[in-house]
């Protein structure tokens, strides 16, 4: 076996990528290169931000490309060009899913490897049975139905448009009719950029509690304060409130879209409209993500680098 060096990528502006590129290089410091130039493989864990390196340094370097996933429409309107043209300095694809590899599958001929990333345990704890004491110290209502959503839902350059792929109409559907059947109903937002949900919940008359900028401890403790967690995205690569739920215990519901039907139950999963008739499984949502916690929830990737190398020493 020979030794492994990775330099790793990601844009630095992003909760979970860059959460990711920091879990990895501490507990796989063995194989963690600082200095491109003297790696072996580079990771780009966000594909976009490729072209903060230079052409002719990928060129000369093994190189993996973590696709999340697409969102069709933007995807025809500037992203086609731009991911052929990265296409030739990439070696292989790494996907979360298996909806992101039907989407890549015919725009390349480099093989694409499908599996999810690993889930941090020591960070997303199960703290159900201090439930009450947890919402009453982040000011939550002690006896209300809380539904969860952490992400960011309105696009960049306003902070009127919704971001569709994230689903927040959808969101904010489900929780209005969750809110006919249960006038105690209140939501629990985080994230950035949440103004989208922000007025229509206001318009509804649902009461809400924002946590804008929250650490993950705080996250986690968030998590734990919830009744149920509503993921109502179109396009996604995980989303990773999937696994995170699943490992600490949070009941939860989705749309099928990107992990969902890999680590939840059938009946755990949603059509738009149908949302009453979702029942959140717990237990089969655990069984499913235990083989992603780490250490074991790297073992693929340590698999995937080594044998891209290989194949290039072939």
């Amino acid at each position: 076996m020979w030794h492994l060096k990775i330099y790793t990528l990601a844009p630095r502006e992003n909760w979970i990528c860059d959460r990711f590129v920091q879990e990895w290089n501490s507990e796989n410091q063995e194989c963690v290169s600082e200095n491109i130039h003297d790696s072996e493989l580079v990771w780009l864990l966000a594909d976009w931000c490729w072209n903060q390196i230079d052409p002719r340094i990928l060129s000369q370097k093994k190189v993996v490309a973590s696709v999340h996933h697409i969102t069709p429409s933007k995807f025809k309107e500037n992203e086609a060009k731009e991911f052929l043209y990265r296409d030739q300095f990439v070696d292989a694809y790494h996907v979360p899913c298996h909806k992101t590899k039907d989407q890549i599958v015919g725009l390349t001929n480099k093989p694409i490897y499908t599996f999810p990333f690993w889930v941090n345990q020591n960070m997303w704890k199960n703290k159900r049975l201090a439930k009450a004491m947890l919402r009453q110290n982040y000011g939550l209502r002690k006896n209300d139905y809380l539904i969860g959503s952490f992400q960011r839902d309105t696009e960049g350059h306003d902070l009127i448009t919704p971001k569709l792929e994230k689903g927040p109409d959808l969101f904010c559907d489900a929780v209005e009719k969750f809110h006919a059947q249960r006038p105690n109903v209140s939501v629990v937002l985080a994230g950035w950029r949440r103004q989208y949900v922000i007025n229509r919940l206001e318009k509804a008359g649902i009461h809400y509690d924002y946590f804008e900028l929250p650490s993950f401890d705080v996250i986690n403790d968030l998590y734990n304060c919830l009744d149920l967690y509503v993921v109502a995205a179109r396009y996604e690569g995980g989303p990773q409130a999937i696994v995170e739920c699943a490992v600490n215990g949070t009941p939860i519901i989705s749309t099928d879209v990107g992990l969902a039907s890999e680590i939840l139950s059938s009946s755990s999963i949603f059509e738009p409209g149908n949302e009453l008739d979702a029942e959140a499984d717990t237990n089969t949502a655990y069984s499913n993500v235990m083989p992603l916690l780490m250490p074991s929830g790297f073992t693929k990737f340590h698999d995937m680098f080594r044998e891209v190398l290989r194949n290039a020493k072939s």
